[in-house]
């Protein structure tokens, strides 16, 4: 998912830059480089790393923050990173015969974290017919959106979209310069505390729509099985941690993660915009190629909606094509 301010992008892209040059050493057996952005819900792989669990397993897991989710994908695609953690939408957009990747877990899903926030004159969908919503095109924003609109039975032609990052989307409404705009937090907090409008509907009330996976490089899969299933054991072995010890693992996840993330208590708040995936969670999210699970729907809706905006460059993606539960099992 995404998630870090305009002011922070400049310098995300030049250590994402070094980061990558730092993982083309991934192709190492034992070792698993992984690209992501600033966000809550990756604290688990940083819980793993420093609580050891990683070691544990015999594998090295590389942990790269990169600030734009497509430049991990370019490396993932180059060879520079084994995985990227982002979401299933994400996924579908650039997934290709040539870039073989799929998600291996299922590790947060936004619960409340991601909002769309409305001047008080507006108090449903239907009241967005011919305003200006500004969001984050091409972005996990544009798909949530995107997504109410189709289940309302809103056509997209009905709105406006005015093009820029979530911050500054937030920043432009507190502003009033925009009636409507999709963000996350901390800026839905933000709208209230300033009393600028409302939170018209956050991710809260779309459970299984935005969710983060791992997903990692098919020669990856194939080449570093025992890695994998490694790595995914220690996992989730953070994760029951978690549950377990929030306080201590909110301490570990803050200054491993970083960035508007660092401050234990910020990321005990930002934390509660999100849902942490166990291993029975994921299990049943991802199901198997016989049976798939929940995340199929939203392959399904992705296809759709990334179709209809222009976004995906190929044909529909299977689930066989981004889902491999194997190791899991």
């Amino acid at each position: 998912m995404k998630k870090n301010s305009v002011s922070r992008r400049l310098t995300g892209l030049i250590l994402g830059a070094a980061a990558m040059a730092a993982a083309a050493s991934s192709a190492t057996a034992g070792t698993i480089s992984i690209g992501h952005t600033i966000w809550v819900g990756y604290g688990p792989l940083y819980l793993a790393r420093d609580l050891g669990y990683f070691k544990d397993e015999g594998v090295d897991v590389q942990l790269q923050v990169v600030d734009d989710s497509a430049l991990a994908m370019a490396a993932q695609a180059g060879g520079k990173l084994d995985g990227t953690a982002t979401t299933i939408d994400e996924d579908l957009k650039y997934r290709s015969d040539q870039d073989c990747f799929k998600a291996v877990a299922v590790l947060d899903e936004s619960h409340g974290g991601d909002g769309m926030v409305a001047v008080d004159a507006i108090n449903g969908l239907a009241d967005l017919k011919g305003k200006t919503v500004a969001l984050n095109e091409g972005s996990t924003s544009q798909f949530w959106f995107s997504y109410l609109l189709k289940k309302a039975g809103i056509p997209l032609t009905d709105v406006t979209v005015s093009n820029m990052s979530a911050d500054a989307a937030a920043a432009a409404f507190i502003a009033g310069s925009v009636p409507v705009a999709v963000t996350w937090e901390p800026n839905l907090t933000l709208v209230k505390t300033k009393k600028a409008g409302k939170v018209l509907v956050d991710s809260s009330s779309t459970p299984g729509v935005i969710v983060d996976v791992l997903g990692l490089s098919c020669s990856t899969i194939k080449d570093k099985s025992a890695d994998v299933k490694g790595l995914l054991k220690a996992y989730y072995r953070a994760v029951d941690y978690l549950k377990a010890n929030p306080e201590k693992a909110d301490a570990i996840m803050a200054k491993g993660v970083g960035g508007y993330l660092e401050n234990p208590k910020d990321f005990a708040d930002a934390e509660k915009g999100v849902k942490f995936y166990d291993l029975a969670m994921t299990k049943e999210y991802l199901g198997t190629p016989d049976k798939p699970g929940a995340i199929a729907d939203v392959i399904k809706l992705g296809n759709e909606i990334w179709s209809e905006l222009g976004k995906m460059s190929g044909g529909a993606i299977e689930y066989s094509a981004v889902v491999d539960s194997s190791a899991l099992q």
